[in-house]
């Protein structure tokens, strides 16, 4: 048995969220597992940029209201205590809506090569957001 030390909560990078986005990490996984956990905090209008999950991703919201969107321009509404599963590869962004607050827990699986788990892509564009903010 492990106890794992407190891990701080920082602000994620510009370079892959747009607004204000604040991860705690929870679990990061040491060989032989590779699973990493992490509540994400969004503020009202901040995303993730474009991106892919090789092993895939799972989404718990644990409060407020999000949005999950993927290339076909499908977006999901998501509501505290919903679950969303990313298929492996499939590009996603998700966020909080513009004028709600959003926690979800990351769950993220690294390849056994242990190779970053997540691959960043572009930005949203604001205009393709503010269409997602529609439904």
């Amino acid at each position: 048995m492990e106890l794992l030390p407190v891990r701080p909560t920082v602000k994620t990078p510009a370079s892959n969220f747009t607004g204000d986005v604040y991860m705690t990490p929870i679990f990061f996984g040491t060989l032989p597992s590779h699973l990493t956990v992490a509540l994400v905090r969004f503020t009202p209008g901040a995303r993730t940029n474009w991106h892919r999950h090789g092993v895939g991703q799972t989404l718990h919201v644990t409060e407020g209201v999000g949005l999950v969107g993927i290339r076909d321009g499908s977006v999901l509404r998501i509501h505290a205590g919903e679950t969303v599963v990313c298929p492996p590869d499939e590009d996603h962004w998700h966020g909080a809506t513009s004028d709600t607050f959003m926690s979800h827990l990351a769950i993220t699986e690294a390849l056994p090569d242990g190779g970053d788990p997540t691959t960043w892509l572009e930005p949203l564009p604001q205009e393709e957001y503010e269409k997602a903010n529609q439904h």
